[in-house]
């Protein structure tokens, strides 16, 4: 067993490259012959977005982000969707080997970064799911593994270290272009390219190979980045300006903070009586039915409108005053809510339909194996969380190999959960799936680092003895 365990050990990258990618393609293979794609409640305005795309976008009402409606314009029916999709999950496994690879400079670890990714069925069910995390995810991946270039520059390779400035503005750029269509897919994820420019130029870690890079390397790096995501994130937030005259990546803003808000509705000033009568009615309906009240802005939104007198985008963009309004005058209601919205974040289930198994007797036998997952996430969630903030110590940092990239994945995490729950109090579970296998690609590395030192202290005590 030994000797099997140290010739799996001494493959080539290509070889475990080989071998991870063999299983990616037989996995999807048979997910797309027994699985079929399933649709959820947003997938019908993804469609009616897509196809007001397909006659000129005179209609787009700027309700999504325009990254999926794009992709699903581009794709054409569900099942080509579904294809697309896996395809992309294929790649995204491809780019989680590069990243694991590139840091550890270790094939093997590279193929356990991208079987954590495409075996994980939370990631693997949501490439059949006709919403926007799995071309999310992509665009992350992608985003990442240039980050992951620039930053280590000599961990696998030494010619690394001669790179032309060329290829260095090229690898950022497509950084920032990758940042920037997750933002065009996810608008969470705005703060992804000049967060990655940031740490390309200033990120203070002396032991960094990039740290030493001369400053208008860095500096050339980091605006490539920065300036590219801008310009993407500068003309839709343009589009949306012209076209409605506000200043946002979305129209929706209003009915978003009304999650937040809306749990304390009663304190709205009676000069918005109506409204904030009519939102109460239905939020007490959304209890009675449910049993919480998230989500009830989408069902009183016809009655507010008729109450107001306002069209969709008038009524959204009061809804914010009034929100704003409301977080300004009672912070602590409003910090209530957004901490038990960071704290589902990272409770995110997964999500499948059993119904849309071919087979029957497949749904059964992977039941188990779905909530074993689950507990596998939850857990890889929780050990991040406090491995993340033992990181306060420096003996933690140096025991777990933190460098650049390292810091700047953990942040990048960090930041996610803060802000996905600033913004929004309904789905933000699912704000997580897009950043799952980031979590579990850090939580291996430091499992990782953590065995080794195991194994050296008892080798130590060994030869004490």
């Amino acid at each position: 067993m030994v000797k099997i365990l140290k010739s799996f050990s001494n493959l080539k990258p290509r070889a475990w490259l080989a071998i991870v990618g063999t299983l990616s393609v037989i996995e999807r293979v048979l997910l797309y012959l027994f699985y079929r794609p399933v649709a959820y409640n947003d997938t019908a305005s993804y469609r009616r977005l897509a196809e007001a795309i397909q006659h000129g976008w005179t209609s787009y009402d700027g309700t999504r982000m325009p990254g999926y409606p794009a992709f699903l314009a581009l794709s054409g029916s569900d099942e080509c969707v579904y294809a697309a999709q896996l395809a992309l999950g294929f790649l995204t496994t491809l780019l989680f080997f590069y990243i694991g690879w590139r840091v550890s400079g270790k094939g093997w670890f590279g193929a356990l970064a991208a079987l954590a990714h495409t075996l994980n069925l939370q990631q693997l069910f949501f490439e059949a799911n006709l919403i926007t995390e799995s071309l999310t995810t992509f665009f992350i991946a992608a985003s990442l593994a240039g980050i992951a270039w620039l930053l280590l520059p000599s961990r696998c390779c030494a010619a690394d270290s001669k790179r032309p400035l060329w290829q260095i503005v090229a690898v950022a750029l497509a950084s920032g272009l990758t940042g920037g269509l997750a933002t065009l897919t996810r608008g969470l994820f705005i703060f992804l390219p000049f967060w990655a420019a940031f740490f390309l130029f200033i990120f203070p870690n002396r032991c960094c190979a990039w740290r030493t890079t001369a400053r208008k390397i860095r500096w050339s790096a980091a605006l490539a980045t920065g300036l590219t995501g801008l310009l993407i994130i500068a003309a839709w937030v343009n589009f949306i300006h012209q076209r409605f005259e506000i200043w946002s990546v979305t129209t929706m803003s209003g009915y978003h903070l009304v999650q937040h808000t809306g749990l304390f509705f009663e304190y709205v000033p009676d000069e918005y009586a109506a409204i904030r009568d009519t939102y109460i009615q239905y939020r007490q309906a959304r209890v009675a039915q449910t049993g919480a009240p998230g989500n009830a802005i989408w069902d009183a939104i016809p009655a507010l409108q008729e109450v107001s007198g306002l069209g969709f985008i008038p009524l959204s963009n009061l809804l914010a005053k009034i929100s704003i309004q409301l977080i300004l005058e009672h912070p602590g209601l409003y910090l209530r809510s957004v901490l038990q919205g960071w704290l589902w974040f990272w409770k995110a289930p997964v999500y499948w339909s059993p119904e849309a198994f071919t087979n029957p007797l497949i749904s059964m036998a992977l039941a188990g194996k779905v909530a074993f997952a689950r507990g596998g996430m939850v857990f890889a969630n929780i050990a991040f969380i406090f491995g993340s903030l033992a990181l306060v110590s420096k003996k933690v940092r140096l025991a777990l190999k933190m460098d650049a990239f390292l810091w700047f994945a953990a942040s990048t995490l960090w930041l996610t959960s803060i802000l996905q729950t600033l913004l929004d109090h309904g789905d933000n579970p699912r704000f997580l799936v897009p950043m799952q296998s980031l979590v579990v690609f850090l939580v291996l590395w430091w499992g990782l680092q953590i065995t080794r030192r195991v194994r050296k202290g008892k080798n130590e005590n060994v030869s004490a003895e």
